[in-house]
């Protein structure tokens, strides 16, 4: 059952709670502000939350140890790495953190033209989350025109249907591991993303730990 209450003007009734089999505000993710409060939570994998629900629903003494094996951090559609698990624990646990993100590249030899003359090339194919590539690369060139970066020679997109590729291809003098550190520091491709599990609980925000959130879905949440 799901109960009602009058909407904004007292015409209609409309449900408290949308029904949900599925804690989707920790697997979709969701990002808002309002006077004086904030939330911002990132989207998680389907198989780790429903199997650290089940894990919570068996024993809900679980430590947090446990239930963060569970779910080991949250799992960003446009891909990319989570650097360190501090801010990942600090935000399971206190309902708050900082979750830092890099891309992911490799570096590849690439041929140029007829004469195949060989190029060392950095190649982006993730991004961190909620990361435009176009204005990445324009905050790239922006740096290499300003002579922030260097080593660059040239930088063009080559994305397709099959996924994001970047090609940052370095001057014969370039070192990639250098580039990539000016790239990190300057540009958008290493981001923070902050973490605020601050969701409504009987009509108040309230923020939440992991488990909290978890236990509010399986509690006050619709079941079959």
């Amino acid at each position: 059952m799901v109960d009602f209450t009058a909407n904004f003007d007292n015409s209609q009734q409309e449900p408290m709670v949308l029904p949900a089999q599925l804690p989707f505000l920790l697997l979709n993710g969701s990002s808002g502000i309002a006077v004086g409060m904030a939330t911002n939570i990132p989207p998680h994998n389907l198989g780790e939350v429903v199997d650290g629900l089940i894990a919570l629903i068996d024993k809900p003494q679980i430590s947090d140890e446990d239930l963060i094996t569970l779910i080991p951090g949250p799992d960003f559609p446009t891909g990319g790495e989570i650097h360190g698990t501090d801010g990942i624990w600090e935000a399971y646990t206190s309902g708050r953190g900082s979750v830092q993100v890099r891309g992911v590249s490799h570096q590849e030899e690439i041929v140029l033209g007829k004469g195949r003359h060989r190029r060392n090339a950095i190649v982006i194919t993730e991004l961190p989350y909620q990361v435009n590539k176009a204005s990445l690369i324009e905050k790239i060139a922006e740096f290499v025109n300003l002579g922030k970066i260097d080593g660059i020679a040239d930088l063009r997109d080559e994305s397709d249907r099959d996924g994001i590729r970047v090609v940052i291809e370095l001057r014969r003098d370039g070192n990639a591991d250098k580039v990539l550190e000016r790239l990190y520091k300057l540009t958008p491709l290493q981001n923070t993303f902050g973490v605020i599990f601050l969701a409504i609980s009987n009509n108040q925000p309230k923020q939440f730990t992991l488990r909290q959130m978890l236990q509010e879905f399986w509690t006050s949440g619709w079941r079959p």
